[in-house]
């Protein structure tokens, strides 16, 4: 079995490094001095222009996005080299669009909402917001209270979502409520698309997060929308919201390959120069049994990586493997940076390397798509349920 990329696909992840290398690390002190004065995170809108701009010079935008809306249809095997490329900085800046949003539009669009939707956002000129959690129930289907009913040719949606990503600023938002209570993720959870600053869709705060990110919270108070609204098929939300999931576990896998990297390079690099008691850190085996690990669990990971992803393409089944990628991946970085952090000392607890805001990444995303604790209990339930009856 031949485990290596095709050339076409390397080739892609050299571009990639090297845009991230000439374009993107530059800009790493600059929104680290940025972030220590209280600026925040976010690089400033002349530099991202500067950036779209040389990623569209090179062919780099819309890479999993239809070729007939000027992508070029990467599948998600491709892709996981050009995420876990761009992730090894602190710097936010990804290729747009987002892949988990653009694969749910690609699987769901009607004809309609393909060129109102689907066309604009795969070409890059819009924003896409995914409303999924609630207060009190986290993203559990089972426990939604968003509700949506038909009042003779519209949707009366109410209820409330919170954990938002870009919610205050996207140009639409996929939003998931329940349309039938009884049957739940089986049959009672649909989608819907909500244009920006439509009346009773309220964003009612913006949450600062870990690491100088937000998300909003939502009131949605009588949203009335038009029929064709529905996303996909009525009652058949779940299964595509599942799909938009697995992809941004794989996604997630990869970032954290990538960050797993860069602070496995940053710590040999440091250890090798590093002396003390007379003697070089490198030659600890405390830190040489934790550079040994932490490269023993990402060659793992990144066969993972690679075998759920080509799973995706093919069409399988791959709900328990992107489990297992998103818990190794989120568990590899968070250890790995942290190691890489203690063997720094004092050096790596200040704000002018970027570990500490690469740990503040990794915290967040080892709740995001779903706590450690969550994927174990799914991992366990799967490998338990041809033994323990009634388990599903």
């Amino acid at each position: 079995m031949d485990f290596s990329l095709t050339e076409e696909q390397q080739m892609l992840k050299d571009l990639v490094r090297n845009f991230m290398r000439d374009n993107v690390l530059p800009l790493e002190p600059v929104v680290l001095k940025r972030e220590a004065e209280g600026g925040g995170m976010a690089i400033a809108p002349e530099e991202r222009a500067a950036l779209d701009a040389k990623a569209r010079e090179l062919g780099l935008y819309a890479l999993d996005g239809p070729e007939e809306y000027g992508g070029s249809d990467l599948d998600a095997v491709s892709m996981i080299g050009v995420w876990e490329e761009m992730s090894q900085t602190c710097v936010d800046y990804y290729f747009p669009p987002d892949s988990p949003n653009l694969r749910m539009l690609m699987q769901t669009c009607s004809p309609d909402q393909k060129v109102k939707y689907l066309e604009p956002y795969a070409r890059s000129e819009a924003i896409s917001a995914m409303a999924i959690s609630e207060p009190g129930g986290g993203g559990d289907p089972a426990a939604m209270k968003t509700r949506a009913v038909m009042d003779g040719n519209e949707w009366v949606i109410n209820g409330r979502k919170i954990w938002i990503g870009k919610a205050g600023y996207a140009d639409f938002t996929i939003l998931m409520a329940s349309t039938d209570p009884e049957k739940g993720a089986r049959g009672g959870i649909s989608a819907f698309l909500v244009d920006k600053d439509t009346p009773g869709f309220n964003v009612q705060r913006r949450i600062p997060m870990l690491g100088g990110r937000y998300t909003y919270e939502i009131a949605i108070e009588d949203l009335r929308l038009p029929a064709d609204a529905l996303l996909g098929e009525l009652g058949n939300g779940y299964g595509p919201m599942q799909l938009r999931l697995s992809v941004r576990r794989v996604q997630m896998a990869a970032w954290c390959a990538g960050k797993t990297r860069r602070a496995l390079d940053m710590m040999k690099e440091w250890v090798k120069q590093r002396k003390t008691f007379g003697d070089y850190l490198s030659n600890r085996q405390s830190i040489q049994w934790w550079i040994a690990d932490a490269e023993t669990r990402l060659h793992g990971l990144r066969l993972m990586m690679y075998n759920t992803a080509a799973k995706i393409d093919a069409g399988q089944q791959a709900r328990t493997e992107c489990s297992m990628i998103k818990l190794a991946g989120t568990e590899l970085a968070w250890d790995t940076i942290d190691k890489a952090m203690q063997a720094f000392g004092a050096m790596g607890m200040t704000k002018e390397l970027p570990l500490q805001m690469m740990a503040n990444h990794v915290r967040l995303m080892r709740v995001y798509e779903g706590p450690s604790e969550v994927h174990r209990m799914l991992i366990a339930r799967h490998a338990l349920q041809d033994r323990i009856p009634g388990l599903v």
